[in-house]
Order: structure tokens, then sequence, then C-alpha cells
């Protein structure tokens, strides 16, 4: 008999960030959904880490089933670790991110940054079951490069490749992303949980 599928809510409602989680959890007895419509959670922690915990906690118990929350964003030596949390709220679109990023940079030859990915699964009363981060090093290019991707993908060179994220294909970004690589984390120890009674 196969086991019961859990349900487990994606504390997102931004519909790229679900399928990617879709095809990262595929192969788990889990049934996947977007969170309530509607449903905002204010993103008040200092960390990626805190606020992934403040959105996992908060659809777990709006939901009453296991939630799933991710924050994650760009951290710039050179800029003190901004735009850090602020990545998504840097600027209004991501032209206009990369542009204002690009300027702060201009007299900079110092340009290492990396992304962070912290992920929290949370239980309704139970509050937190496992947090994991991820992160990628490299630096932040002159120009944007690249097709793919979003975000600050464009102006992010991965140590070691010589490309940046939005010149890589799917499969290359998630082996060297900060997700990819906190899913790494978290997969063997859900699918541990998962195996509990």
């Amino acid at each position: 008999m196969s086991p019961t599928l859990r349900t487990l809510v994606i504390a997102s409602g931004n519909l790229g960030k679900i399928r990617e989680f879709e095809s990262l959890l595929g192969g788990l007895p889990l049934r996947i959904t977007a969170q309530p419509d509607g449903l905002e959670v204010e993103e008040t922690g200092q960390t990626f880490a805190a606020n992934a915990r403040l959105k996992a906690v908060a659809v777990a118990n709006a939901t009453e089933s296991w939630a799933l929350a991710d924050d994650s964003g760009l951290s710039v030596d050179a800029l003190n670790g901004a735009p850090g949390v602020h990545s998504a709220r840097y600027a209004p679109t991501d032209p206009e991110r990369i542009s204002r990023l690009l300027d702060a940079l201009k007299n900079h030859d110092h340009r290492r940054a990396h992304f962070c990915a912290a992920l929290c699964l949370a239980a309704p009363g139970n509050g937190v079951l496992l947090e994991v981060q991820g992160r990628c090093d490299g630096q932040i290019t002159r120009s944007p490069r690249g097709e793919g991707g979003f975000g600050y993908d464009p102006i992010f060179e991965v140590e070691g490749t010589a490309r940046t994220f939005a010149e890589m294909s799917t499969p290359e970004k998630k082996a060297h992303g900060h997700r990819g690589r906190a899913f790494t984390l978290l997969e063997p120890q859900l699918r541990q949980l998962l195996l509990k009674p």
C-alpha cells in the first residue's frame, strides 16, 4: 500500500517558485499546494533564516498543514552585505534592481558577492521542523550577460564557471545555485520526517 500523501503548502504566491518546488520535491510522497490567496506574511526578520521561519510558521498555522518557506537574496561584500534581506525590495523591477546595484559598484574593483537561500519547514502548532541554508559564491559583473533566469542572475558570475546564472541551463543553475544546494541538505531530512508514523 502506498503511503498517504501529506499536504505541503509552499509559503509563497509566486507561481514560478511553486513550480520550482514541485520539480525539486517530485520524488517525495507530498501533495504540494500554494498558500491561500490573500494570506500575506510581513517579512520583518533581519536574516534570510528569520524571514523563512516567520513565513513557514504563519502559513502552517493558517492552513493547518506543513508549510515550506524560503527566503533568499544577494549580499555584496563591498556594500556591507547589501541588498541582503532587502534584495527583492531594492528597486521596483528586476532591470531597476540591476541598474541600482551596478551603479552602487561602479567605483569598486572588489566585486565579491554571494547568494543565500534559507529554507524552513514548519508544522501547525509545533513550529519549526527543519531549517537549512544554501550558499553560492561569485562576483558581480560590470554589465548584464545572458538571457535566462530572473532577478540578479544576469550580473552574478558563479565562482569557478566564468558564467552568470543567466548564461546557464536550468539543470546547471540548480547544480550551482543556492536554492539547489539548500534542497540537497533539506531533502534527506524531509524524507526521514515523512517516514515517521
